[in-house]
C-alpha cells in the first residue's frame, strides 16, 4: 500500500499538526498539555537529518514549506530489543510438529544443523532486516544460536551485515547458549573471546538446570573480566518452581556486576506465589535488571498441551507481570522475538504490530500512557542507544507517520500506509518479496 503522506523535496519543511505520545518527545514545552490519552498536538521542523524545532500545533508558521498532517501519529522508530533473525523465515522448510517449546527446539535444532550455512544465514538475516527497515526499525538487537560449531558461522556473518545496515538499523548480537553450555569453561572462554572480537554481547537460556549459581558465576565472571553486556532468556514456561529469575538477580548483586542487565520472557514469574513475586521484583530492583516482554511468541508457546494429548484451549497467555514490573520501576519493553520459525509461525519485525498485540494480550491500555515507550525509548536505553525511539530537538529526523489519529484508530487497523522517515527523507516502505527467500527452501 502507498504511502499516505508525500514529503516536499525541500531541505527544510515542517510536519504541522501532528499528534504524538507524549512520552516519546523529550524537553517538550510545559505549554504542550497531553490530553486525556497522553497524546500532544505539535508541529515539527525537520532540517536536513535532523528535527530543528518541536513546537506546539500552529504556534508558528514560520516561512518553512509544511505538510499538514491532519492530527495523524507520529513516533520515533522503533527499537526491537530482543529477536532471532537467525532463526527467521525457516518456517517453509522446517514447521514445530505440536506448537510447543520442544517441538521448536528439536525443529530448530535439525534445521540449524542440516542448513544454517553463512549464505543461508545471510539471505535470510538480510530479509529480516529490510522487513524491519521498511516497516521503521531504526535498532534491532538479535540472539544468535551459538553451540558448536554454529558460532563459528553465524557471528561472522552477523557482523557483515552490522557494517552493512550502519546507518540505516543498529545492529547489535547476543550470544544464545542454555547455560549447561558454559559447563565447558573451554567454550565459555572462547564464546567471551569471540564477543570482544565481534562486539558481541554475553548472553545464555535459563529455565531450570543445576548449577545454576556457580554457572552463573563463571558467566558473570567473563563478561566482568572483558568489559562485555549480558542478556539472559529466562524461565520461558509456565513452571511455578522456575527461579531463575531471581537465581540472575542474586548472582549479579552477588558479583557486584555494576551495569543494568536484560532479561527476557520471566514468564513462570506471572504463576508463581505472590510472596515470591515480591521478593524477585526486590531483588530485580536492586540487580538493576531491565525486562523485555515477548507477547505474540509467549502466547504462541505457551500452555499448548502435550505431544499426543487432546487439544485444549490455553488457559493463561504467557506473559511475564509487565504492570507489576512497571510499578516498581523496573524498566520494561516489548519486542518481536521470533519470525515465521518453529518458535512462532507469523511475525514480520513490525514495531506497530507488536504494539498492538501487546496491548492487546498484556492489557496495556486504559489508559495507554506511557507504554509506547516500551517498543520505542525504553529499549533504545537498554540497548545504550540515547537517540533512539524519542522525537527530541537536535536528535536524527527519524520518525514513523501513521494516518491514524488516536489510539482507537490505532489500534483497530494495520498501519500499512505509514509514511517511515530516515534522516529527514521518506523511505521506501514496501517489505522484501517472500519469493526472494525460494530458494531457502
Amino acid at each position: 500500500m502507498a504511502s499516505f503522506c508525500t514529503l516536499p523535496d525541500e531541505k527544510t519543511f515542517k510536519l504541522r499538526n501532528g499528534t504524538v505520545p507524549a512520552c516519546l518527545v523529550d524537553g517538550l514545552s510545559p505549554s504542550i498539555a497531553p490530553d486525556s490519552d497522553g497524546l500532544v498536538n505539535i508541529d515539527i521542523v525537520i532540517s536536513d537529518d535532523r528535527i530543528a524545532a518541536i513546537l506546539p500545533a500552529g504556534a508558528d508558521n514560520g516561512s518553512e514549506t509544511s505538510v499538514d498532517l491532519d492530527a495523524s501519529m507520529v513516533w520515533p522508530c522503533f527499537v526491537d530489543l530482543h529477536t532471532h533473525i537467525d532463526k527467521g523465515h525457516i518456517w517453509p522448510r522446517r514447521r514445530n510438529p505440536d506448537g510447543t517449546r520442544a517441538g521448536a527446539l528439536s525443529s530448530t535444532g535439525a534445521d540449524r544443523a542440516d542448513n544454517w550455512t553463512a549464505e543461508d544465514l545471510r539471505a535470510r538475516m538480510n530479509f529480516s532486516l529490510e522487513s524491519a527497515y521498511a516497516h521503521g526499525t531504526a535498532a534491532l538487537r538479535t540472539h544468535l544460536d551459538s553451540t558448536p560449531p554454529q558460532h563459528k558461522i553465524s557471528w561472522p556473518v552477523a557482523s557483515e551485515l552490522r557494517d552493512t545496515w550502519a546507518g540505516r538499523i543498529e545492529l547489535q548480537a547476543v550470544c544464545l547458549e542454555p547455560l549447561w553450555g558454559y559447563a565447558d569453561h573451554g567454550f565459555g572462554t572462547e564464546i567471551a573471546d569471540m564477543m570482544v572480537e565481534y562486539g558481541g554481547i554475553m548472553g545464555a537460556v535459563l529455565n531450570v538446570q543445576e548449577d545454576t549459581n556457580a554457572l552463573l558465576d563463571f558467566v558473570i565472571g567473563l563478561a566482568i573480566d572483558r568489559g562485555l553486556g549480558l542478556d539472559f532468556h529466562v524461565d520461558e514456561m509456565g513452571d511455578p518452581t522456575a527461579t531463575s529469575f531471581d537465581r540472575i538477580a542474586e548472582a549479579l548483586i552477588r558479583n557486584d556486576f555494576g551495569k543494568p542487565v536484560n532479561v527476557g520472557h520471566c514468564c513462570s514469574l506471572a504463576i508463581r506465589p505472590q510472596a515470591e513475586i515480591d521478593h524477585a521484583l526486590d531483588l530485580a530492583m536492586e540487580a538493576r535488571m531491565r525486562v523485555v516482554s515477548l507477547p505474540m511468541c509467549n502466547m504462541y508457546l505457551q500452555d499448548r498441551p502435550d505431544p499426543g494429548a487432546l487439544p485444549h484451549t490455553p488457559r493463561w497467555r504467557g506473559v511475564t507481570i509487565l504492570h507489576e514490573m512497571k510499578a516498581r520501576g523496573i524498566p520494561v519493553a516489548i519486542s518481536s522475538d521470533n519470525t515465521r520459525d518453529p518458535f512462532y509461525a507469523y511475525g514480520d519485525l513490525d514495531g506497530a504490530e507488536v504494539f498492538t498485540q501487546a496491548v492487546r494480550i498484556a492489557h496495556l491500555d486504559h489508559p495507554v500512557g506511557d507504554w509506547p515507550a516500551a517498543i520505542t525509548r525504553t529499549p533504545a536505553d537498554t540497548m545504550g542507544l540515547p537517540d533512539k525511539g524519542r522525537l527530541k530537538e537536535g536528535g536524527p529526523a527519524d520518525m514513523v507517520i501513521f494516518s491514524a489519529r488516536s489510539y482507537s484508530e490505532f489500534l483497530s487497523r494495520p498501519q500499512n500506509d505509514r509514511t517511515v522517515i530516515r534522516a529527514g527523507r521518506a523511505i521506501d516502505t514496501t517489505p522484501p518479496d517472500y519469493r526472494t527467500l525460494d530458494s531457502r527452501y
